[in-house]
């Protein structure tokens, strides 16, 4: 173990050199309570900065051990310090000088929801925080001076400030790990309770606006119907009420900006625990919930669609349904039984970014053109099926077709932002105007036959043999990534929410690309077997051997088969 006096001296003899000679910092240092490690060393200033981390045992940072007993207090714990440690380091980043990206002090920025990361990790041992520093320099001549200051100066406050429990309010730590737990609880109530959903009184459900996820300020709070308010008995907040949205098929109705579609994105992020004061901290959601829309031009691969989808005119076959270009239908067809493949229980709907020719066919237009013309079972006449026989509920946002009425077991109308339940006096309505009884082929659970090929990729001359290239990910923000020499448009997976977590998937994809499609193994197979290296090894199954990269969220695992669905193959 080398002290962090023998880092200066390794510092100030490299003074003035080219810049490579700062590879010779690599290693691990003692500082004052902590380790601090530097593990990889970018190559030029003007390239990705260098990788470090830091690690305080548990004796030194001095946090209650129930703060960290399990996985979700870790995770919650984890990312208090995250953001404690990015408030600390902003006060900081470029206070160094120097060419391209000297003395940029770089941690992981979090949302409104609480993810699981790579920038700091809980272990046995004790907290590691990782981040990025630019290793100052002028032109590419070292600045040694300027990283000294970083290090010696700078980071040591930062360090002490944001991961030492005794420098931290303990109330705000108490408060974010008994959320969690509450969270936990609500979570726990849903299935035991039959709900798909709980929506406590006095949540803030607005955004701030269309590009910041934070509350917006003097909205009008949630409040429950009579009819669908529950209350429970939490951990540490005690008594909580709230609307209970039971399985089934619940349909979210109401005029134009009354708060429908507020509602449905709740919601679909109430699969995420929140952060305290963000307003949707009691929006729990089932965490297998989907949100679903159509995607012209989406990849599909071997999906049967045969339970939306039949008798084509082209004579296609629906039961293992391939296009490099699907429409609307087609795809929301897809979307669907890919959901059911991934495991979902509830799928979430919003009638502005569906099909409407999948979604329902009215009765004049079921006059014009018979049954046997049209290859299509709407979604309406499906959704019943749905939940009775594949135990799938539906959650659905619909301001213009009256036939969603006839099939909701739960009706909720939005008036002003707040909940009526209109169950009722609707069911009443509906007997004045009936539906036609459509004629609907039999229900049938899809069957998956979907063996993941590899495309075609260049090879490489090492020595007498052809090795596959390495493929190379690259992050495209939150919506995408390229693949080698492929894109993975994931703009319209909605529930994917930070840029790590798609950097996640593309680490993901790159190493069944490279490891795990072999032309034999299933597209779920795959999946699976991923998403149980990631619960059993945590972040870390990222890493290659020598270091933890910083930079990485946990996705769910209905992200996952969505990022391999979209992965064009042959």
């Amino acid at each position: 173990m080398q002290q962090a006096s023998d880092l200066q001296n390794l510092l100030r003899s490299i003074h003035r050199k080219s810049y490579p000679a700062y590879k010779s910092l690599k290693g691990v240092y003692q500082f004052d309570r902590y380790l601090l490690s530097i593990d990889h060393v970018q190559g030029d200033p003007f390239a990705s900065p260098s990788h470090i981390s830091v690690r305080i045992s548990h004796r030194d940072a001095g946090f209650p051990s129930q703060y960290y007993k399990d996985k979700i207090t870790k995770i919650t714990l984890c990312d208090y310090l995250t953001r404690q440690f990015e408030q600390q380091v902003n006060r900081y980043t470029f206070r160094a000088k120097g060419s391209g990206k000297s003395g940029l002090i770089s941690v992981t920025h979090c949302g409104q929801e609480v993810l699981e990361r790579t920038a700091c990790e809980i272990t046995e041992k004790g907290i590691t925080a990782r981040f990025f520093i630019g290793f100052p320099a002028n032109g590419r001549t070292i600045n040694a001076p300027e990283l000294e200051k970083i290090l010696f100066e700078f980071l040591p406050v930062c360090v002490q400030k944001a991961f030492f429990y005794k420098n931290l309010s303990g109330s705000q730590v108490e408060q974010a790990i008994f959320l969690a737990e509450d969270q936990a609880y609500i979570r726990s109530e849903l299935a035991r309770r039959s709900l798909t959903a709980f929506v406590a009184d006095g949540s803030i459900l607005p955004r701030e606006s269309g590009i910041s996820s934070r509350p917006m300020k003097d909205s009008v709070p949630f409040y429950s119907p009579e009819t669908l308010r529950i209350s429970m008995q939490l951990p540490h907040k005690g008594t909580i009420t709230g609307m209970g949205i039971p399985r089934g098929i619940t349909l979210i109705v109401g005029g134009g900006y009354h708060g429908k579609s507020t509602l449905l994105n709740a919601l679909e992020l109430g699969v995420y625990n929140h952060i305290p004061s963000d307003g949707r901290e009691y929006v729990i959601t089932d965490e297998t919930a989907l949100k679903l829309r159509s995607e012209d031009g989406r990849f599909v691969k071997d999906v049967d669609i045969s339970l939306f989808i039949n008798d084509l005119p082209n004579k296609k076959d629906t039961r293992r349904f391939s296009t490099e270009d699907a429409s609307g239908s087609t795809s929301q067809a897809a979307g669907i039984v890919e959901g059911m493949e991934a495991g979902s229980q509830v799928f979430l709907l919003d009638e502005d970014t569906s099909a409407t020719n999948f979604m329902v066919r009215d009765a004049f237009m079921q006059k014009v053109i018979q049954r046997e013309k049209e290859p299509i079972t709407p979604f309406l006449e499906r959704a019943g099926d749905l939940y009775e026989k594949a135990g799938i509920s539906t959650i659905l946002v619909a301001g213009s077709s009256g036939a969603f009425f006839h099939i909701a077991d739960t009706i909720i109308q939005m008036d002003n932002y707040k909940p009526v339940d209109i169950t009722s006096s609707t069911k009443e309505l509906c007997r004045e105007y009936p539906l036609l009884s459509p004629c609907t082929p039999a229900f049938r659970l899809p069957e998956s036959c979907r063996i993941m090929t590899k495309p075609a990729s260049p090879t490489r001359h090492k020595g007498n043999t052809h090795e596959p290239e390495r493929l190379k990910a690259k992050i495209h923000g939150k919506d995408g990534f390229s693949l080698g020499r492929q894109d993975i448009d994931l703009r319209y997976v909605e529930q994917l929410i930070d840029s790590e977590q798609t950097a996640s998937l593309g680490l993901l994809l790159k190493y069944a690309a490279e490891h795990l499609i072999d032309g034999k193994r299933s597209l779920p197979e795959i999946v699976h077997y991923l998403n149980q290296q990631l619960w059993k090894n945590g972040l870390s199954f990222f890493s290659d051997g020598s270091y933890i990269p910083c930079g990485y969220a946990m996705p769910r695992i209905q992200e996952i088969f969505s990022c391999f669905n979209r992965f064009r193959r042959p």
